[in-house]
C-alpha cells in the first residue's frame, strides 16, 4: 500500500507517532559527569565554605571580646554549613539522586532575560556605592531603595520615595545608633 503523497513508498501505520530512537550515548568520564552535573554545585559550595572558614581563621580579632559570641561566630557557622550541605549534596548525587526540573514555574526558559532590569539594578547599586560617602547612608540608601523598586517595576511615584526615605533612616538609626555599626551620616545627620 502506498500513500497518496509519495507514490511508491509503503505506508507505515502510526509512523508519525513512533518515538525517535536516541542516538548512541557517549561513554566515559564526560558522560558520567554530564549525568551528575549537580556535583559542580557541590564543589562550588565546598570551595566557598573553605574560603569562608579560611577567612574566619585568619581574621584579626581582639582577644578581649564582649561576650561569648565574637566576630568569628557567624563566619564559622556559615562556612561549616556550606561544607555540610556540599557533602550531603555530593552524597545524594553519587547515590543517584537528581534535581527535579522546574515544573511549577511560569517562566519561559526559551525567552531571553530582562536585561533592562538587570542594567537598571546594576546602575542603582553602583550609584549607591559612589554616593554613600558624600551624601551619607540615609540619602544614598533612600536612592538605593527607591531605585531598586523602580527597576523592579513599581510605578508609585509619590509613595515609593517616602517609603524609601523611611526605610533608609530607620536602617541608619538601627545600625549606627542602636547596634554601634558606624555608617556615614552625611550632611543631613547634623539636622536629625
Amino acid at each position: 500500500m502506498t500513500t497518496p503523497d509519495t507514490p511508491g513508498t509503503p505506508e507505515t501505520p502510526g509512523a508519525s507517532e513512533l518515538p525517535a530512537t536516541p542516538g548512541p550515548r557517549p561513554a566515559g568520564a564526560a558522560a558520567w559527569l554530564r549525568e551528575r552535573s549537580e556535583l559542580g554545585v557541590g564543589l562550588l559550595l565546598a570551595l566557598i565554605g573553605i574560603l569562608v572558614l579560611t577567612d574566619a581563621f585568619t581574621m584579626d580579632v581582639d582577644i578581649a571580646q564582649r561576650g561569648p559570641v565574637g566576630p568569628r561566630t557567624v563566619p564559622f557557622a556559615v562556612g561549616t554549613g556550606l561544607l555540610v550541605v556540599a557533602v550531603l549534596l555530593t552524597a545524594d548525587v553519587l547515590r543517584g539522586g537528581r534535581g527535579e526540573a522546574e515544573g511549577g514555574e511560569d517562566v519561559d526558559l526559551a525567552e531571553l532575560g530582562d536585561w533592562r532590569t538587570v542594567l537598571l539594578l546594576t546602575g542603582v547599586f553602583l550609584a549607591f556605592a559612589v554616593l554613600i560617602e558624600p551624601l551619607g547612608f540615609p540619602v544614598a540608601g533612600a536612592l538605593l531603595f527607591w531605585g531598586s523598586a523602580f527597576a523592579l517595576g513599581s510605578r508609585h511615584h509619590h509613595r515609593d520615595p517616602l517609603i524609601a526615605a523611611v526605610l533608609a533612616v530607620a536602617t541608619y538609626a538601627v545600625f549606627d545608633r542602636l547596634l554601634g555599626v558606624p555608617l556615614p551620616g552625611g550632611p543631613l545627620m547634623g539636622v536629625l
